[in-house]
């Protein structure tokens, strides 16, 4: 049976993006999250993307733990209003924590480092080294060039089957938010241990 979940990790963009359906979509993840319980991780900044869902959550009574390197505390802007804020040495150790108090994870919209992130901890589910869920919110088909080069490495031969079907996605964020509390690792990908993600980043 699939494990409960009680937080989620949303991986965004520092900016908001040109369309403003990015920002509606972080806005009413948000809101699902708060109303059904689910506390937010994310990284710690007061701008783009990432403030909006954390605004989102705060103001719909939810909690909100926020995870910033000290040197990107000027340049994301640490959110002052959280439930806590964490202030790490580095971006090692802020993808440690985050992952360490989620229960699954979502990719908003974002650049390069959403993309790092989100296939961090793709990477680790792949190899068994945790069982939790990731999801990718589709917004307005912003993703649908990078599913389609994952369906071209799976047929390719670089990409397993099995691993494929790993990343949910969904451009609802309700559905979204249902798949990921249904999800079950799929035969054939094996879990080395239920450790948490501290014990195994580099």
């Amino acid at each position: 049976m699939p494990e409960k979940i009680r937080s989620l990790c949303v991986y965004c963009g520092s900016s908001a993006g040109h369309d403003p359906a990015f920002a509606h979509a972080a806005r009413q993840l948000g809101e699902l999250m708060a109303q059904q319980g689910l506390g937010l991780v994310y990284g710690g900044g007061h701008v783009g993307l990432m403030g909006i869902i954390a605004d989102a959550v705060l103001a719909s009574g939810g909690e909100v733990t926020g995870v910033i390197p000290k040197a990107l505390m000027h340049k994301e802007v640490g959110h002052q209003r959280l439930t806590r804020l964490l202030v790490v040495s580095d971006m090692h150790e802020r993808k440690a924590l985050m992952a360490e108090h989620a229960d699954g994870f979502i990719a908003l919209p974002g650049g390069i480092g959403t993309l790092e992130e989100l296939f961090e901890v793709m990477t680790w589910l792949q190899l068994g080294y945790h069982a939790k869920p990731v999801g990718l919110l589709n917004v307005r088909g912003f993703y649908d060039e990078l599913l389609a080069f994952l369906a071209k490495q799976r047929d390719a031969g670089f990409l397993r089957a099995e691993h494929h079907s790993l990343l949910l996605t969904d451009s609802d964020p309700a559905l979204l938010i249902e798949r990921l509390r249904r999800f079950e690792m799929p035969a054939g990908v094996s879990v080395f241990s239920r450790i948490q993600a501290r014990s195994f980043v580099p």
